[in-house]
């Protein structure tokens, strides 16, 4: 009979699944909560074994004995349909050796939102089958139940950006194993689904002046450098004092805080030199008397650590904005708020790209030129005071009488 066990203190599950008793161990403490929370999952497993819908990788991915079963399904499949072994490995299996090679070119951050989106969505959906035998119909079918969806609780709909994201993934696999085995990349022609365009909602220099000197007084420094930096909230919580230069008047940005750990920043193009203009001085000046002493981080904790972004996020940032009353949004505004404000200072957008770590100006004018409209003249407004000018200047009638004169002449 299934049940919840003990072991050094560890609860696990103890149950049989196709004549094989099968024990699978979990991180939480055998405490009466935790013992409830397990029994509640141990009775849901019953009845999908019951039903015949029961998928052990579903609910221990990582179990020795999630693959067990899965070599025992696919044996079972090419027995009864040989077509299914058409010489070409499993895509949980390619996906391995997929992993292995390639997450060497990656950041930590991407390499586990690889692994989360290989383990909920593409692997549940395709791992069993072979690459040869995932087409573009299975793809379509794919899309449309993560659009939808129909497999989470509620039903609802993923954004298209995320709905994106994952078919990338399957597509960069789907594209290595065109070069290993020689098989076409069902997602070629495969459109991308629309994204909708989102606003930025910048704050003005009022709001900025308000958020900073109503702010924590130990955060109003931090605010003020990210406010008139542009720099991610993973660039500014990872600064180091090394790359602090008060003599040039430089922030040099090489390296990122993502997730508990610092890494490579998001892009080539990232890794840049910020100009410090004099609020942005005199803030990391007093920052380096509160906080030098303590650490290698710019903006730490009293125990030397980089600022926690989500902690941030929940502790300051958002009651401070209820507190103001100012519509809720996320510290990212704050980088476009500093290329709002260079832009319409009349600053060039070319080394305004830099400071941002764009490479070209292109970024630049598609997302923030609405905010600075006679600045790139794109409101029509420079045509307007010509035109309008060459008609306010009318020809004499002496002007008519010369021309008429001047054209007799030569007759």
């Amino acid at each position: 009979m299934a049940s919840i066990r003990t072991r050094q203190g560890r609860l696990f599950f103890d149950f049989r699944y196709r004549g094989v008793r099968c024990r699978e161990l979990t991180a939480l403490g055998d405490t009466p909560a935790n013992r409830n929370r397990l029994q509640g999952v141990l009775k849901k497993i019953e009845q999908d074994i019951a039903l015949g819908t029961f998928d052990y990788g579903k609910y221990f991915p990582n179990s020795s004995m999630a693959q067990h079963f899965r070599d025992l399904d696919s044996a079972s499949k090419a027995e009864s349909d040989p077509g299914l072994s058409d010489g070409t490995p499993l895509l949980r299996d390619f996906v391995d050796d997929w992993m292995r090679d390639r997450s060497v070119e990656w950041r930590h951050s991407y390499r586990e939102s690889v692994e989360s989106i290989l383990n909920k969505h593409l692997l549940p959906a395709l791992g069993d089958k072979r690459l040869g035998q995932i087409d573009r119909s299975s793809v379509m079918a794919l899309r449309a139940r993560l659009a939808s969806g129909t497999e989470r609780e509620g039903g609802k709909a993923r954004k298209p950006a995320t709905v994106n994201r994952i078919m990338g993934i399957l597509s960069m696999i789907c594209d290595e194993a065109n070069l290993r085995h020689g098989i076409a990349n069902p997602l070629v022609s495969v459109k991308r689904l629309k994204v909708q365009r989102v606003d930025i909602e910048p704050f003005s220099i009022d709001e900025v002046r308000l958020l900073i000197s109503r702010v924590r007084p130990d955060y109003s420094d931090y605010l003020a450098v990210r406010f008139f930096t542009g720099m991610r909230s993973g660039e500014a919580n990872g600064l180091r004092w090394e790359h602090i230069d008060f003599e040039r008047r430089e922030i040099r940005i090489r390296e990122t805080f993502v997730r508990g750990r610092t890494e490579y920043t998001k892009t080539d193009g990232s890794q840049r030199e910020i100009q410090m203009s004099n609020p942005v001085y005199e803030a990391l000046r007093r920052m380096e008397a509160r906080t030098r002493a303590i650490g290698a981080y710019v903006f730490c904790s009293r125990n030397g650590l980089p600022i926690d972004n989500h902690n941030f996020v929940n502790r300051v940032w958002n009651p401070l904005l209820r507190h103001l009353g100012l519509k809720p949004r996320r510290p990212y505004q704050m980088r476009h708020t500093c290329a709002t404000l260079w832009l319409g200072a009349g600053e060039n957008p070319e080394w305004i790209a830099r400071q941002l770590g764009h490479t070209t100006t292109e970024m630049l004018f598609r997302v923030y030129s609405r905010f600075v409209p006679n600045l790139t003249r794109r409101d029509g407004s420079a045509f307007d005071h010509m035109v309008s000018a060459a008609l306010q200047t009318q020809p004499s009638a002496n002007q008519y009488t010369s021309i008429s004169s001047q054209e007799n002449s030569h007759v």
